[in-house]
């Protein structure tokens, strides 16, 4: 069942020149999807757009059988759509319990909010031990897992994840691709993009490559790690 499709996207920045160029693929439902490719590709800009960060210049994004390509980012986001961005947004000075409250901002019922910090709290059992601690104070990687947990708050039908590895040590990096792996046992949606596109690729079902604003290569994601010519490209043959 597709849950998302982007239509010939392009879009760039300002007046700037387009970055995305007629990008078109599509997002079923309970899939892990990784979108690789290298630095300027494109990745993140896709994201911006899907989310209403940015407005294509042409093409549309289609969610839920609803072009979303002119709404705003709130808007986007009460329809189900969720993206964790680079530089995680955390609340530095506020503690782990306080972020997610923050996630759930639009919760009134305070019965709602606390089942939901609950369920966070056991998927990454370490923000339960943190509760107290301000944002600032985690390590690297729980603050890359609270902010996945705060967008969780909103049980998003599509999570969006942009370089969830990045500035990571590889111990905590695989601890999150761990976590994210495990985001499919629970029937979740996840779209990532990746610099580490082996690990990336490594837990999900299927692939994307970005190369100039432009669709390059897809399909199953062990498929395109096997595939040599891929590997000679994008992923630095071993």
């Amino acid at each position: 069942m597709s849950l998302l499709r982007v239509e010939n996207v392009t879009a760039g920045y300002g007046v700037g020149p387009d970055i995305l160029a007629g990008i078109s693929f599509t997002v079923e439902v309970g899939k892990t999807y990784c979108i690789i490719g290298p630095n300027g590709a494109g990745k993140s800009t896709l994201l911006k757009t899907i989310c209403g960060l940015l407005r294509p210049r042409d093409g549309k994004v289609v969610y839920m059988g609803e072009d979303i390509s002119h709404l705003r980012p709130d808007q986007i986001l009460m329809r189900g759509i969720c993206l964790v961005p680079q530089e995680r947004g955390l609340f530095p000075d506020m503690t782990v319990r306080e972020n997610l409250v923050m996630g759930g901002y639009i919760i009134k019922d305070r019965e709602i909010l606390e089942h939901g910090i609950n369920q966070v709290f056991n998927i990454f059992p370490i923000l339960k031990e943190r509760g107290s601690q301000r944002a600032k104070t985690l390590s690297g990687g729980e603050q890359q897992m609270l902010a996945m947990a705060r967008a969780l708050m909103l049980k998003p039908e599509l999570l969006m994840i942009d370089e969830p590895s990045l500035g990571l040590a590889p111990k905590l990096a695989r601890e999150i691709f761990d976590t994210i792996r495990s985001f499919k046992e629970l029937g979740m949606t996840v779209l990532i993009v990746e610099q580490n596109a082996r690990k990336g690729l490594a837990v999900s079902d299927w692939g994307y490559v970005l190369d100039l604003g432009r669709e390059r290569f897809e399909g199953k994601a062990s498929e395109i790690l096997a595939d040599e010519r891929i590997q000679e490209l994008y992923l630095g043959k071993k």
